[in-house]
């Protein structure tokens, strides 16, 4: 099976990392938005990422796929069952990709990306993300956070605590640190996911790159 993308987008990174907590080998062929390589264009028709192979099979954006393997790779299960342990999953995974991971793109695309692909980033965009929008977001998502070494839903890892985590690798690697007496218990539950072996290997190459990039 494969996943075309950069690890560096919060959606393939949650895709690279749910693959990862299934068991199941996901190869990563690296590839941008918009690139014309054909097989990327037959997944993708509009050009975006993560695509996805299977066979004959293909297919375009991070839910539809992780809800594709869901299907077809029952266990372990992580998206439950259980109505109502369903229903809070599938808010967190759309809270975090159209809100959170929405904000963070604000932020990343033009200090990072931008320059990135030789392209001047709007930077007044990005520190009125940081400044205004970012930290409600961060309380909401303090006042819902387990306890340590806790998970969002059910008491085990699920999609959403992939999908909730996955951005904050990206504010990460701008240096964005969440404060530690406003939010204390997201920060320890940030860390805690993304220390498990599903997210870390992506997040050290991807701190490697961005090194030797502004090097």
């Amino acid at each position: 099976m494969i996943l075309y993308g950069s690890s560096l987008s919060p959606f393939v990174r949650k895709v690279l990392a749910y693959g990862a907590e299934k068991g199941l080998d996901l190869e990563l062929t690296p590839t941008v938005p918009g690139d014309p390589n054909p097989d990327f264009r037959s997944a993708s028709p509009f050009g975006k990422m993560p695509a996805f192979r299977d066979g004959d099979f293909t297919l375009a954006d991070s839910s539809a796929i992780i809800h594709y393997l869901e299907a077809k790779f029952r266990d372990p299960p992580l998206i439950p069952s259980d109505p109502q342990l369903n229903g809070k999953t599938i808010w967190f995974e759309e809270f975090a990709d159209t809100i959170l991971a929405s904000c963070g793109a604000k932020i990343f695309f033009n200090r990072v990306v931008a320059p990135l692909i030789g392209r001047p980033g709007d930077l007044a965009a990005a520190e009125t993300a940081e400044r205004d929008e970012l930290p409600p977001i961060l309380d909401y998502l303090e006042g819902v956070a387990p306890d340590a070494g806790g998970f969002l839903v059910g008491g085990r890892i699920t999609l959403a605590d992939i999908a909730v985590a996955s951005p904050f690798a990206n504010l990460a690697h701008l240096g964005c640190e969440l404060d530690p007496q406003r939010h204390a218990k997201l920060r320890a539950y940030v860390d805690s996911i993304l220390s498990r072996p599903s997210f870390a290997p992506w997040i050290e190459r991807e701190t490697a790159f961005l090194a030797k990039r502004a090097a």
